[in-house]
């Protein structure tokens, strides 16, 4: 439906692509089979934490110095995003610690052996299905980028109104809510990231306009719109019960990396509906040619800027190398 821009979040950042095109270098998440839906417990948070998502300050996590600092601060993070029982602003803190450690897992090829022997088998498959997810999409990228884009970061709308909306198109159309969400992070994480496309492409799912025109119904920019358009789509391309999935998906974007990366992000909460709370709270990182730099809630540029001048301006920003 449309094409890529940033690749920045998830993959380089996120994917920016939208439904249904080629992708182009540029933007956030194995070989699993096609996810199904499942039943599942609300992974939500209370209502009284929900309204604190974005209000507490958030910390740029430091790198881990050793395969075992990586293991123990996965598991401490996940635990805390998991557990259902801290403080709101914990939780967010401990989403964003475990982006960037399966980051720098993900980047960091001879930390992997004793890093997965270190964790819990339950944590283990998780890891290896998120440092997957990271190799499908960066390997997208032919190149990185000089400059950082022209988003507007803000707060997402609310996890239960989101969980809401999947499950809604799970229910009319068959597609599993666990793919619309993994589609939904992978192109806007969530819905933080306001912007047009280089193609045009628009919304929290990244529809073209004339894709819109075909399948959407309301407000590109709502994402209960957004999100049952996408759940037709791929209906539509046999992505519901039909179970073509994967050919729907290689409609969405026509790239059979993005395809696997959505899939495994997909099993993740398939596995463990809890970290859908994890996946809710990831932020805005964006892989650049300095390395990942992260867009926080507030960033706003109207027109593409320097890396090298943000992150001389905002050094705390910068997460980590290239190579990690």
């Amino acid at each position: 439906m449309t094409r890529s821009s940033a690749l920045g979040v998830l993959v380089a950042a996120l994917v920016l692509t939208g439904c249904g095109g080629s992708p182009e270098p540029d933007g956030t998440a194995a070989e699993t089979s096609a996810v199904t839906a499942a039943p599942a417990p609300d992974p939500s948070p209370e209502p009284e934490r929900e309204r604190e998502r974005e209000t507490a300050p958030l910390r740029a996590p430091r790198p881990a110095a050793s395969p075992r600092r990586l293991a123990e601060r996965i598991v401490d993070a996940e635990r805390t995003v998991r557990g259902g029982t801290a403080p709101a602003a914990e939780v967010r803190q401990a989403a964003f610690d475990a982006q960037v450690l399966y980051r720098q897992l993900a980047r960091t090829e001879r930390w992997q052996p004793r890093t997965y022997r270190l964790l819990p088998a339950r944590l283990r498959a998780a890891a290896r299905v998120h440092v997957a997810a990271r190799r499908d999409f960066r390997g997208m990228h032919s190149s990185l980028s000089d400059s950082l884009p022209a988003w507007r970061i803000v707060a997402p709308a609310p996890a239960r109104r989101l969980l809401a909306h999947y499950r809604l198109g799970e229910r009319r159309y068959g597609v599993p809510w666990e793919v619309l969400a993994a589609i939904n992070l992978v192109e806007t994480g969530m819905g933080r990231i306001r912007g047009t496309s280089v193609a045009g492409a628009r919304g929290p799912m990244q529809f073209m306009p004339a894709t819109w025109a075909a399948y959407g119904k309301g407000d590109i920019d709502d994402p209960r719109d957004a999100i049952l358009a996408a759940a037709r789509y791929l209906a539509d391309r046999g992505g519901g019960r039909s179970g073509r999935l994967d050919r729907a998906l290689y409609a969405y974007n026509n790239h059979p990396a993005y395809v696997r990366g959505v899939k495994r992000y997909a099993a993740v909460l398939r596995a463990d509906p809890r970290a859908f709370t994890g996946l809710y709270h990831w932020q805005v990182v964006y892989l650049s040619e300095v390395g990942d730099v992260w867009l926080p809630h507030g960033y706003e540029r109207r027109d593409p800027v320097p890396v090298r001048r943000y992150v001389a301006v905002h050094p705390g920003h910068q997460l980590g190398t290239r190579t990690g």
